[in-house]
């Protein structure tokens, strides 16, 4: 494997890592809740304000991530995330109570924060296929958030919650010192940038109706994708009756879901290659509320495959933004941008958090959960319908950079 494919090979990792490390709570959370002494009936619901600090900081930090990566270096904040995250991990396995899991939890949040902002800009250096790149990293990042809840579950199943966070941790720091000693033999260089990358010296003109646009995507994007991941392992524990109420097997059905529709992001990523970003986006858009709104009011086996087909349209969005920025911002603004995105997205993923607390706790089950989902994904269409059209793109990328 030559120094390019090794270094990509270790950012998409870090993608993995990244969303494995933020979600092994949402499996483990009603088991850890049980083993702080929390009511069978209640432990789920009370303890997930315990994970919202660590979503708040995944996003709160990012900015800063961004800044210290431009006055000090990516491949520094890279080993620094991996490292950080493991031994957070490890640390919040002692744990002896909600609180003190919320504060591990928390370290987890600040150091999972980095990778968005500096591995997402390290990915789109170069130019060339960038969807292409960005849907293939985010398969990786996907397959993360698929193996939350299957390691977390078998896991559970055989050992202890405590565990969960141990072996993952371990993982994480290994890899981290795998990567310092690649970047000490002086073999990780960025791609040689391609010509439209070298001729964006600044903004390209349109750059603030493209960027509102990516806001509102990501703002009800993040609240539709922090509903759908954090919820659905839960959700098949309790609404799939006929086909299985094992912890473990329940969460490799989860994991299955989100790894087969990870795979959507690799269509979509050569989709927008080659065809109008705006067209491919609103195909996405449309499709997500009324998918989620027929998940809603499934049960058992048509709750998986419903799950599946929605789940592949909330997921293919993901290269989508990315892709738009590349686009639009040159490199040296690219890692900013991609902070205050990740910032709008975990923030509202926090809230997604709160609603699905508040829905349960009222006594509404998760298919009222889902259909707020539904509701907000409505408004990712009229993102779609604001982001200029490829013949705009195009012409800019071979006009005058903005002043």
């Amino acid at each position: 494997m030559n120094a390019q494919k090794l270094r990509f090979t270790f950012l998409n990792f870090g993608h993995f890592v990244d969303h494995l490390f933020m979600l092994i709570f949402a499996k483990a959370a009603f088991s850890a809740g049980l083993s702080f002494g929390l009511a069978q009936d209640g432990a789920y619901a009370e303890m997930i304000p315990y994970g919202i600090p660590s979503l708040v900081l995944f996003g709160a930090c990012a900015p800063i991530a961004a800044h210290l990566a431009d006055k000090w270096q990516r491949n520094g904040m890279i080993a620094v995330f991996f490292i950080g995250i493991g031994a957070s991990a490890i640390a919040t396995s002692f744990a002896q109570s909600p609180l003190q899991m919320a504060f591990g939890l928390a370290a987890i949040g600040v150091f999972a924060a980095i990778y968005h902002p500096v591995g997402i800009a390290m990915i789109i250096q170069g130019g060339g296929n960038i969807g292409w790149r960005l849907g293939a990293n985010g398969v990786w990042g996907n397959m993360g958030v698929a193996a939350a809840p299957l390691l977390t579950g078998f896991i559970l199943a055989d050992y202890n919650w405590q565990l969960a966070f141990i072996v993952p941790g371990v993982l994480a720091i290994l890899t981290g010192i795998g990567f310092i000693m690649f970047v000490r033999r002086g073999r990780v260089r960025p791609p040689a940038p391609s010509a439209s990358e070298k001729a964006m010296v600044g903004f390209m003109p349109g750059w603030p109706r493209a960027l509102l646009a990516i806001a509102m995507v990501t703002s009800a994007g993040g609240f539709v994708f922090g509903t759908m991941t954090f919820v659905i392992p839960r959700m098949f524990e309790v609404s799939m009756p006929d086909v299985t109420v094992n912890v473990a097997t329940t969460g490799l059905l989860a994991a299955l879901v989100y790894a087969l529709a990870a795979f959507a992001q690799l269509v979509v990523g050569r989709l927008i290659d080659r065809h109008d970003i705006r067209t491919v986006l609103l195909v996405v858009a449309i499709a997500q509320p009324l998918l989620i709104g027929v998940m809603s009011i499934q049960i058992n086996l048509a709750l998986f495959f419903s799950t599946l087909a929605a789940m592949a349209f909330v997921f293919g969005q993901i290269p989508i933004t990315d892709a738009v920025i590349s686009r639009y911002v040159p490199d040296v603004w690219r890692a900013k941008i991609l902070s205050v995105k990740l910032l709008l997205n975990l923030v509202i993923g926090a809230l997604a958090l709160l609603a699905a607390r508040f829905i349960l706790e009222s006594g509404e089950g998760f298919d009222r959960v889902m259909v707020v989902a539904a509701l907000t994904a409505c408004c990712i269409t009229g993102a779609a319908l604001l982001l200029p059209s490829q013949r705009i793109i195009d012409k800019n990328l071979s006009g005058t950079p903005a002043e």
